[in-house]
């Protein structure tokens, strides 16, 4: 991709399945990558496994939902980089129920993670880009946020939120050289989708139904997310803003 060598990127959800494969891509096109997860020991993981004798990974403890401490990190990532060319905005959670036997606890967590989480990023990166007069920000959301997905009623609209609100926050920045786009994984074969499915034969059963819905016949796998956000993190994609693009083999098509 054209413009991605030395640019930092920070990226939230970094030590998860996607989060893990979007690194290696951006430290593959020459960026310096941010990686912020909540998790201590998935991170020190991810360091060993793809930041190991390199100079271009830089771990961040960061807990997303907290505005002061996301505030706090940014100015140190300002400090220490002078700037966030690319931010990508992945942290996320679920535990699929169905909405009627949730309770306003769990609402709380998904949308602090979900969506919370993401205002907060934004609220603290996009003054730096502003005052740098350029940016790329990709946010993933989810097809769920697109077409809705049963058991996953406040993520799907935590999802649908995220997607508003980078198609009005790229409206805003336009006229800044800042870009903001969306990507959708569809079912993706992650822990966080393992986690619904369970073990033994009902997942068996989840995972050939959701094989026979998607047209290329399989489920996405991490790999297949990266090559997309890269593209709209690039040069190649500087008149692109506010889109919606799927990663679902043909799952679900927008006209």
């Amino acid at each position: 991709m054209i413009g991605l060598r030395g640019k930092v990127a920070l990226l939230t959800g970094a030590a998860g399945g996607i989060g893990r494969a979007i690194c290696a891509r951006f430290i593959q096109e020459g960026s310096h990558v941010v990686a912020a997860d909540i998790d201590a020991d998935s991170l020190r993981r991810l360091t060993d496994e793809i930041g190991r004798g390199s100079d271009q990974l830089h771990p961040l403890l960061l807990d997303i939902t907290d505005f002061t401490a996301v505030a706090a990190a940014i100015a140190n990532v300002i400090d220490r980089f002078g700037r966030i060319d690319i931010l990508v905005n992945n942290a996320g959670w679920d535990s699929a129920a169905p909405f009627i036997e949730t309770a306003p606890e769990f609402w709380d967590k998904v949308i602090a993670i979900n969506l919370k989480g993401p205002l907060n990023i934004h609220n603290t990166v996009l003054p730096h880009m502003i005052g740098a007069g350029q940016g790329k920000v990709v946010n993933i959301a989810s097809d769920a946020g697109r077409v809705g997905s049963s058991g996953e009623s406040v993520y799907s609209a935590c999802k649908g939120g995220v997607i508003a609100l980078t198609k009005s926050l790229a409206r805003e920045c336009a006229r800044n050289n800042i870009t903001l786009n969306v990507v959708c994984p569809g079912p993706t074969d992650t822990p966080l989708l393992r986690s619904f499915a369970g073990s033994g034969e009902y997942a068996v059963r989840i995972h050939d139904a959701l094989k026979r819905a998607i047209p290329m016949q399989r489920l996405g796998q991490p790999n297949d997310v990266p090559g997309m956000i890269a593209f709209l993190s690039s040069d190649d994609a500087g008149f692109i803003t506010g889109q919606v693009i799927s990663v679902s083999g043909g799952l679900t098509m927008h006209g």
